[in-house]
């Protein structure tokens, strides 16, 4: 079997792995902001009464005790298989923060990637062993939960009122060194960054970010979830330049609507996809040359029904030419479900045209 080795864009914070689990129903934000969610097997909830917390609070302290608590330490187990099917046992380190009473936790994706268990521990010390309820790795989202009742949960702020300079506040777990705060401003607002592949617009703060911080929470001067931390940029072993007060957060906004899709569905709806998982080359291998290959076409997809297979070289998109992941991925958020698009690829050295119709479902 051919096999090659694919290169990720880095930027972060922690690593892991994720697998698909099952939802259950209950409210989210309470009681700023109430989801109501029904059991997996019943229909797809509805968000009823939106509303957010306007009140403003000015004590810091006040603030920080507020969400202190609603922020958790994760350790995640698990193993990676490479191209050349070789498997690595793995131990990381992340954070997430508590949603609701019962113990639905949000976290990056990027930290319950490929996890075989993940552990949480709490700011009063209890450990619990969580499952996972659904992931999404364009946002670099996924929602865990513990077996637990009435937990101190994160409430709600409304993203899209941010302003450059407003006071933010880091609590998460650093290095691994347990749950603990740093502060700051937001820098900046709708950040383009291609984080893990995918282009996100995210909240930029200099309050301090290191790696473990990953899912913990960035919360505003009145204690409320404004963001998801994700991300920071670092300097690197290439470059001489220091990187310091570049830390992201995904906005609490977009959290609440992909973490109600994850809790209801266990994946996001109504989103197009061609249903491959993709690795880009990005230098000679063997028989491969540099671009976007397909490593997986998911059972029952778009793709299948085309006739797309493992190993297809994309090399153009509806005749944009294509070499990396992040530009399908880019690509396909400007189609919705039942488009038809041509997939130019290359297949034993011959180049050829495949027309897919977007589906929804999992994967790209």
């Amino acid at each position: 079997m051919k096999r090659f080795l694919k290169y990720f864009l880095v930027f972060l914070l922690a690593i892991g792995g994720g697998f698909l689990g099952s939802a259950a129903g209950n409210k989210l934000f309470q009681p700023k902001t109430v989801v109501s969610v029904q059991p997996a097997a019943e229909t797809t909830p509805a968000v009823q009464n939106v509303t957010y917390n306007t009140t403003v609070n000015s004590d810091l302290k006040g603030a920080i005790r507020k969400a202190y608590d609603t922020v958790v330490e994760i350790q995640v187990e698990g193993t990676t298989t490479d191209f050349f099917y070789f498997t690595n046992s793995f131990t990381s380190l992340g954070s997430g923060v508590l949603i609701s009473a019962d113990g639905y936790i949000i976290t990056n994706y990027h930290v319950v990637k490929e996890a075989s268990k993940v552990t949480v521990k709490t700011s009063d010390g209890s450990e619990y062993e969580a499952r996972l309820i659904g992931t999404d790795s364009k946002t670099d989202l996924a929602v865990i939960k513990i077996e637990a009742q009435n937990m101190p949960y994160a409430e709600l702020a409304d993203s899209d009122k941010l302003e450059i300079g407003d006071q933010a506040i880091v609590i998460g777990n650093p290095l691994g060194e347990g749950i603990s705060v740093s502060n700051g401003i937001i820098s900046a607002l709708d950040k383009e960054l291609v984080v893990n592949r995918e282009t996100m617009y995210l909240i930029q703060t200099n309050a301090a970010v290191n790696q473990g911080n990953s899912g913990g929470g960035l919360f505003d001067i009145n204690g409320d979830l404004i963001g998801i931390v994700n991300a920071k940029s670092s300097s690197s072993s290439f470059s001489t330049t220091t990187v310091e007060g570049l830390g992201y957060a995904i906005p609490s906004n977009t959290v609440y609507k992909i973490t109600t899709d994850l809790i209801a569905n266990g994946y996001v709806k109504n989103r197009a996809t061609l249903g491959v998982k993709l690795g880009t080359v990005t230098q000679q291998n063997g028989a491969f040359s540099p671009g976007v290959y397909i490593t997986e076409v998911i059972s029952g997809s778009a793709a299948e029904a085309a006739g797309l297979q493992q190993y297809d070289k994309i090399v153009r998109f509806e005749d944009q030419e294509v070499s990396s992941y992040s530009e399908i991925s880019a690509l396909l958020m400007k189609y919705e479900i039942g488009d038809t698009v041509k997939l130019t690829i290359v297949r034993n050295d011959k180049e050829m045209d495949v027309r897919v119709t977007l589906q929804e479902g999992i994967g790209q």
